[in-house]
């Protein structure tokens, strides 16, 4: 019989009554009171967020044309950028934490500098405080890529509201998922009124929702211990076998960012699964903080927050493997058996290549620490299918890969 196939991340799956077509809230309302903020505004996907972020700046001063971003980050993140006209400058890593580095940062920053993107990866909060400092320096702004992080706190406070404004994604496998789905977020009124009239250019498309639709339906019959084998598993397995990594990660996207409005149905999910979350959150958190301890204490370095005072969110543990070897070995020996575990993603911006038309000059950027960490992280899932038997076989895996070195 075949085990459990582990979803890369944890996701809180949906039940069926979140899927009745009637009794919800309003799902912005909602999110905005679960959020501890006045008001949140709703798109079809994180990238899509994004887009309407980077389109409302622009509007704002429309003689800069740069955003900074980590080297390290979704590839979805450059597409965005090329797609609304502006240009991509990629920040190099620190060497000690899964951030910016700050120095690199500074000499980045110019009048040409419309906005940075400090990002929360994976759920690990970063130093808003460092990137603000770098761009109010030369009078840019701060978007908060918060895609992965929904939940997640910094002083005591969402994310997305230390800086100018921010983002999360209710996609597939997401805290909380309508299967594609953007929260923008910002503090000052002014902001969110320049956000709101971006975001009104933006038109419901018919076509578009019905296969959201759709697709969300799946998702709720699939995202199970029964279902995942087929809906994750088997086409992984097939990624695999084909030796490619950035299939098997999820990191092949297209050029088209499609925008359109979150359809009625699709917010009534979310709205109906929302009250679920904070409880499935602080599981997932108590999960990860026994099996932290754990890993540290077998030798693994576990990425931690960078911000003093956050609590960020747990939807994977990621490690930094003492080597790239050693990180590939466990790879292509786990991978695909069903165990969680998986990659961010799997390169630096500039190795990929599919990406360098929208690149431009970003290519040339220096991001050699930024490299050696994509090719020495590795995620293990949070979610809470990974029972304990699994991990501490997983836990052996992982030792064995230490030794090794």
């Amino acid at each position: 019989m075949r085990s459990i196939t582990v979803p890369p991340t944890a996701g809180l799956p949906l039940q069926l009554g979140d899927l009745w077509p009637f009794g919800a809230g309003n799902f912005a309302q909602q999110l905005a009171t679960w959020l501890g903020i006045e008001a949140v505004q709703l798109e079809c996907s994180g990238t899509s967020a994004l887009m309407v972020a980077l389109r409302s700046l622009k509007s704002l001063k429309p003689g800069r044309s740069e955003i900074i971003a980590p080297a390290y980050t979704c590839p979805l993140v450059a597409l965005a950028i090329a797609q609304c006209g502006l240009q991509l400058r990629l920040c190099d890593l620190r060497a000690d934490a899964l951030d910016m580095d700050p120095a690199c940062l500074q000499r980045l920053c110019c009048e040409q500098t419309l906005a940075v993107l400090p990002t929360h990866l994976c759920g690990r909060v970063a130093d808003v405080d460092m990137a603000l400092h770098c761009a109010r320096a030369v009078g840019a702004y701060v978007i908060e890529d918060a895609a992965q992080a929904l939940g997640a706190r910094n002083d005591g406070e969402s994310l997305g509201l230390k800086g100018d404004l921010g983002f999360f994604s209710l996609a597939v496998g997401k805290g909380l998922s309508t299967f594609e789905g953007g929260v923008l977020i910002a503090r000052e009124p002014a902001m969110r009124a320049a956000l709101s009239a971006t975001g009104e250019g933006v038109r419901f498309s018919p076509w578009w929702e019905l296969r959201r639709s759709v697709e969300l339906l799946g998702y709720a019959m699939l995202y199970q211990p029964s279902g995942l084998h087929m809906a994750y598993g088997k086409p992984l397995e097939q990624a695999l076998s084909r030796g490619d990594w950035v299939e098997a990660a999820g990191d092949d996207f297209d050029d088209g960012i499609p925008q359109h409005r979150l359809g009625c149905w699709r917010q009534r999910v979310g709205a109906k699964a929302l009250p679920r979350l904070a409880a499935f959150q602080q599981q997932t958190d108590e999960q990860a903080r026994a099996r932290v301890a754990q890993l540290q204490a077998c030798g693994l370095e576990v990425v931690q927050d960078i911000a003093p005072h956050a609590q960020g969110v747990w939807p994977v543990i990621l490690l930094r493997m003492p080597s790239q070897q050693a990180r590939d070995t466990v790879l292509r020996a786990h991978w695909a058996d069903g165990s969680g575990l998986s990659l961010p993603f799997v390169h630096v911006l500039p190795d990929y290549g599919r990406y360098d038309h929208v690149l431009a000059s970003a290519r040339h950027d220096d991001v050699s620490q930024a490299r050696d960490w994509a090719q020495r992280l590795l995620a293990i899932s949070n979610s809470p299918w990974l029972d304990d038997a699994r991990f501490v076989k997983l836990l052996s895996v992982l030792e064995g890969a230490l030794q090794q070195g």
